[in-house]
């Protein structure tokens, strides 16, 4: 099936379901703040080879933008969508190997979430630059990928595992690694997931 086919059908699917879902209430909080160049996850580096306009110089990444109710319902929406359409698969299951990024069908595991709600946004008028694929790590230790949304109230996360959109600061996860808002094929570290880590625990 067509992926704008897959998008069309994913977000009739998931109107209803959101009917009932009520505005944010949020707070500001603290951004992630990214440091060095670090590497680019091999399956991301093989999408990048296929897909090479989603993985290059983004031209208007500028300060974080505060995002209308209208762009929320948006992110709801998208997110809603994916999570409810898309059954989770490993790439072992998929494709016989490890580490393959691709856009889902029917199925994919979180990469391929992340992946599938990013091009939609995009589609839908967020910039790539705030539309960051996310590395973290779970409280049992294993890996795990998100969609960061930055906004000028703080960094969002989309999961496969919670239909919620949280910030990143009220989710069990440690930070590893995101794409750089100037250059989406490219990935630098996060430096202050610890200290939120800490914080959140006193």
């Amino acid at each position: 099936m067509a992926l704008q086919q897959v998008t069309v059908l994913m977000l009739a699917g998931a109107l209803v379901a959101l009917s009932c879902v009520s505005a944010f209430a949020f707070t500001a909080a603290p951004s992630m703040v990214t440091g060095r160049i670090t590497s680019q996850p091999i399956g991301h580096y093989e999408f990048c080879k296929t897909n090479g306009t989603e993985c290059q110089t983004v031209t208007d990444a500028s300060s974080a933008p505060r995002v209308t109710d209208y762009g929320w319902d948006v992110v709801r929406e998208v997110n809603a969508a994916v999570n409810f359409s898309v059954m989770p698969k490993t790439d072992l299951e998929l494709y016989g190997r490890e580490e393959v990024w691709s856009y889902p069908d029917v199925a994919g595991d979180c990469e391929d979430y992340v992946l599938l709600k990013r091009h939609m946004l995009i589609e839908r008028g967020f910039s790539a630059a705030d539309l960051l694929i996310t590395v973290v790590r779970k409280p049992d230790g294993e890996g795990h990928a998100v969609l960061t949304l930055r906004t000028a109230d703080g960094d969002f996360v989309l999961d496969n595992l919670e239909d919620g959109i949280k910030l990143w600061t009220e989710t069990p996860y440690r930070y590893l690694k995101r794409q750089a808002s100037s250059n989406s094929g490219r990935w630098v570290t996060i430096e202050n997931s610890a200290d939120v880590l800490v914080g959140s625990v006193r």
